[in-house]
């Protein structure tokens, strides 16, 4: 199934090379075109000068961009050139309601759409081991698989049109606690005088160990956050799991504390830094004891 991809950004360039090694990547398309004739050169694949064109010359489609009004507007341009029996996979966060309207959108032409957002980070998305949370017909994942086996380790399919989101809400919703309590924990400890990085060995084989505390600790530890999964964007996504929780009338408490505190490290500047950043404010919870 010769495909296209869309946004070749942190996740989006490396998830676009793995589908190269598996020699189905036709051509890639970004909003920045520089960007995508860059890669195009460097995978040998097509760089193409519009949504459409990438539309009429691929079986299948990937997207992997930020926020629903940026799926609304890529599937507006794929749209004119898609035909029948196409599928489109969208790999973003987005909400689910936006999910089930571009499924909706795109049955009435004979195009399959999967919502499939991902977890597992940068290095997953590198390392091709994504977990990637599916929903739409069946019969449209099935032929899709092929594809979404070469970008991640783990890949289910969830139900109708829209629980690939849901699951990815649930999933940022539990990122929300445990990066809090990975933060408060290496706070805590550095303020005990223990040494982070052998801590770090001992405990990432422990009951309370995580994906976050092995991948992330250490960046506390150094007090540096590089961009891996960027506050502004789990900020986003949390409003997500917000507007969808309000539709049950429910508010969520962990979900609203996060935000209220990357909130601060947005207005502090620290927007476009790692989640990992918010130990940033679980250190001002030991005033005493100076950041590593």
């Amino acid at each position: 199934m010769q495909t296209g991809f869309v946004g070749l950004g942190a996740m989006g360039a490396h998830m676009a090379r793995n589908l190269s090694r598996a020699g189905l990547l036709l051509g890639v398309w970004n909003r920045s075109g520089e960007k995508a004739r860059a890669l195009a050169q460097e995978l040998k694949c097509h760089a193409f000068p519009s949504l459409a064109e990438l539309a009429a010359h691929c079986e299948a489609v990937v997207i992997c961009v930020s926020a629903d009004e940026d799926v609304r507007a890529v599937v507006a341009g794929l749209e004119p050139s898609l035909s029948p029996r196409m599928i489109v996979m969208d790999c973003s966060t987005v909400g689910a309601a936006t999910a089930r309207e571009m499924h909706a959108r795109l049955a009435p032409l004979g195009v399959g759409f999967l919502d499939c957002p991902v977890s597992g980070g940068v290095e997953g998305a590198r390392a091709a081991t994504l977990a990637i949370m599916v929903g739409g017909e069946e019969e449209d994942f099935a032929r899709a698989r092929p594809v979404l086996e070469k970008l991640g380790k783990t890949v289910a399919h969830l139900g109708a049109s829209g629980a690939g989101q849901a699951a990815k809400a649930t999933n940022q919703i539990m990122c929300a606690g445990i990066i809090q309590a990975v933060g408060e924990a290496m706070a805590f400890a550095h303020a005990e005088g223990l040494p982070l990085e052998r801590l770090i060995e001992t405990l990432a084989t422990g009951a309370g160990s995580s994906w976050y505390f092995v991948n992330r600790a250490p960046y506390m530890a150094r007090n540096s956050f590089p961009a891996g999964f960027r506050v502004r964007l789990h900020a986003k996504d949390l409003r997500i799991c917000r507007e969808m929780a309000a539709q049950h009338g429910a508010q969520l408490p962990v979900v609203e504390s996060t935000l209220q505190q990357y909130a601060k490290l947005i207005v502090e500047g620290f927007g476009d830094e790692d989640i990992s950043a918010i130990y940033r404010l679980k250190s001002a919870l030991f005033p005493a004891t100076k950041a590593p």
